[in-house]
């Protein structure tokens, strides 16, 4: 059955609970303000919304975890610092290194902000962080097994997008620097590699008699292209962390507001056991998310048919999305979990289409490399918004009508997964993705 077939005066039911989810983000936006992870303010948060659930769940716990919340994004600021290093090697005659150390900021950029690795951690101070946690138990036996994730943590601000969207009204110039770096940094790896090359490869000084002008030029180049690292240096602001209202406490109260309206209906899934998770870290690399599954690896593995959904930034309702692609563009989550999500929205009366997660990462990203069925739903403009990760990211931007839509789509997922798990999904093909 569907939701709406399942309870009665569901309409309301799913307004009531919306009203609840605003309130609470306001709520808890008021007593702790921006959340770090690491931060007595995520915890405190966390802490807030584990009281919320305590009388809809049957287990409700924090599970601590250690994390190295600067190393996520450090690589930024490690690869320009190698990049102007590699140029003065290179013009002053050392390609090898500059090939070397270019190699390496390269690897770095890869392995923390493609992959997602924790490539950096042992270079910085770890804090404690922590997961929360809720179980609701079905009528029965459980058979399966429905994870809804959203992170509770908050972002450092990030200058570009904010004085972009502040003295040019677009988000773009945040785009333009991330491209002239990358371009930049790869651009010079090819001609130190170029140069290295042409001088037969050697591991030493090579000559000046043996260097062409073209080798020449590209080194005054490679300096150039130094400008646009410039402000790339000052891409983040950990001095100011935002509130992050939509990012992501939207997507928590959502995920509470699930057993929250089951409870409250006085209505109990037959098959399926709820979890809600929200976890600490993801702005710090899903960091959080990564620590919980790795401890649960075992419990996971027990067989019972697990299907795990990330709520993230749920507020532009014109860009409602099921990414398919995710951790930008680097992994595919299951077809069957985005066939289901996309027939409960239908149910729902939304046509919502597959998106792709282009630049960064849910922690769906996370789920689907340990090895779960997973997905990812929001609802946010890929530009990106000129709230995402800055200081407009407050109460004001909230969208009680995406957040009323986004809360019966995933009461729909809940009901359909209950009824059917995802075998009737599982010949379903994903769409070509958008971008």
């Amino acid at each position: 059955m569907t939701a709406r077939e399942r309870i009665s005066g569901y309409e309301s039911k799913v307004r009531e609970y919306t009203n609840f989810a605003v309130r609470g983000i306001k709520k808890v936006i008021k007593a702790t303000g921006p959340r770090p992870c690491g931060s007595e303010a995520e915890h405190k948060a966390q802490q807030m919304m584990a009281k919320e659930l305590e009388d809809c769940c049957e287990s409700v716990r924090l599970e601590e975890f250690k994390v190295a919340p600067k190393a996520f994004l450090s690589w930024i600021r490690i690869d320009i610092l190698l990049t102007a290093v590699s140029v003065i090697a290179y013009n002053l005659g050392y390609a090898w290194v500059s090939v070397a150390l270019l190699a390496l900021a390269l690897t770095a950029a890869a392995l923390e902000f493609l992959f997602y690795k924790q490539a950096l951690d042992f270079m910085y101070r770890k804090k404690t962080s922590h997961n929360l946690v809720a179980v609701r138990k079905p009528a029965g036996e459980p058979t399966r097994r429905l994870i809804l994730c959203a992170h509770s943590d908050s972002a450092p601000e990030w200058r570009m997008t904010y004085l972009g969207d502040k003295y040019f009204k677009s988000v773009k110039l945040l785009i333009v620097i991330v491209a002239a770096s990358v371009v930049a940094m790869v651009f010079d790896f090819a001609a130190a590699l170029a140069a290295l090359l042409a001088n037969e490869g050697s591991f030493g000084v090579y000559g000046l008699e043996r260097r062409d002008k073209i080798f020449i030029v590209l080194g005054y180049v490679m300096a150039g292209l130094l400008l646009p690292l410039i402000p790339a240096w000052f891409f983040k602001n950990e001095k100011r962390y935002v509130d992050g209202a939509n990012d992501n406490l939207s997507g928590c109260f959502v995920a509470m507001a699930v057993p929250k309206l089951l409870e409250g209906t006085g209505t109990r899934l037959e098959h399926t056991e709820l979890v809600v998770i929200c976890s600490g870290g993801e702005e710090a690399g899903l960091r959080g998310a990564k620590a919980l599954l790795k401890a649960h690896k075992e419990e996971l593995d027990d067989g019972v048919e697990t299907a795990f959904i990330a709520l993230d930034t749920l507020t532009d309702f014109q860009y409602m999305g099921i990414f398919a692609r995710d951790m930008t563009n680097t992994v595919r989550h299951d077809p069957a979990v985005c066939a289901m999500m996309r027939k409960a929205a239908n149910t729902a009366g939304h046509d919502v289409p597959y998106e792709n997660l282009f630049f960064g990462a849910s922690d769906a990203a996370a789920a689907t490399q340990a090895g779960l069925r997973a997905a990812a739903f929001a609802a946010m403009d890929p530009a990106p918004a000129a709230y995402y990760h800055t200081r407009l990211d407050t109460v004001k931007k909230l969208q009680p009508k995406t957040i009323e839509a986004s809360l019966d789509i995933v009461m729909e997922i809940v009901c359909q997964f209950d009824e059917t798990g995802l075998t009737p999904f599982e010949d379903s093909k994903v769409a070509a993705m958008k971008h």
